[in-house]
């Protein structure tokens, strides 16, 4: 398993993020994170106008053009398209992108007929790729029903979460690139599991199953949730976010080469989103 399947989110960089987050990263330690994930073949990142100033860290801190590929997202606002694209580049301080994907998705279910002012970037040749970032697959099937044309999807998946997995085979056959994002649920695999929030308390079990499991393989629950993805063929990237290098460290040397077979089915599935955690 190679680390050029890892994406690099950069969300921390611009706002505080995740139940166990750190803090936000200064610029010294954004310049520092970059420069291990590139010397670790991480060629990726991940970003978005909505995460707080993460653009105009990363158009400040490293020459990325030429040495990352970039993926950015377009959010609810009230600037247009290309109005938002641009401003994109300009924080960015590059002149394309690798991928654009609409940040949220009820922007397209509030006017289809967005997606073209999308693939006319594309078109363009501004950037290479566009596509959704989804959180259900209700989602995913209004934009197949639509019969949309798309070169990306992300997508929440990791042990617990695999709603989305039965259209994998479909998207590849599409042509569809896979990334997924939410390899440890925000954290929360890692989350101390007697001093779980009262709303997290009904993923207790399922937290404990993954810790026999790990026990059992001798494995840490980082090197289970992180090769769990890393693993399935159909995934064509994996998002981590980090605080500080020595994270990214601890997940580099998480990825092992041991097969995992797990199965642990989530009945709760309305906690698999983040968002139900307030």
């Amino acid at each position: 398993m190679k680390a050029n399947k890892l994406i690099l989110g950069t969300v921390q960089f611009g706002v505080q993020y995740g139940v166990n987050s750190a803090g936000r990263p200064d610029a010294a330690m954004v310049y520092s994170i970059l420069e291990e994930a590139y010397n670790n073949n991480i060629r990726i990142l991940d970003t978005s106008s909505a995460y707080g100033n993460a653009e105009e860290i990363l158009g400040t801190t490293i020459d990325k053009e030429n040495l990352f590929k970039i993926v950015s997202k377009y959010p609810k606002c009230d600037k247009s398209v290309k109005e938002c694209f641009d401003q994109s580049l300009k924080d960015l301080k590059v002149e394309r992108l690798y991928g654009y994907l609409l940040h949220h998705f009820s922007v397209y279910q509030e006017n289809p007929t967005m997606w073209k002012d999308m693939l006319a970037l594309k078109y363009s040749g501004k950037v290479k790729k566009v596509g959704f970032s989804l959180y259900s697959p209700s989602e995913l099937e209004i934009i197949l029903n639509d019969n949309i044309e798309f070169d990306i999807i992300q997508i929440p998946y990791n042990i617990f979460d695999r709603q989305f997995e039965s259209y994998f085979s479909l998207l590849k056959e599409k042509g569809v690139e896979i990334h997924v994002r939410s390899t440890f649920l925000q954290g929360l695999f890692f989350k101390e599991r007697n001093h779980l929030p009262p709303k997290l308390q009904p993923l207790k079990p399922y937290l404990e199953q993954l810790d026999v499991y790990a026990q059992n393989q001798q494995i840490s629950i980082a090197e289970l949730a992180l090769n769990y993805n890393l693993q399935n063929k159909y995934i064509d990237g994996v998002l981590i976010g980090v605080d500080n290098v020595e994270q990214l460290k601890t997940n580099l040397s998480s990825i092992i080469d041991f097969p995992i077979n797990l199965s642990i089915p989530v009945k709760e599935k309305e906690l698999l989103n983040p968002v139900n955690w307030k």
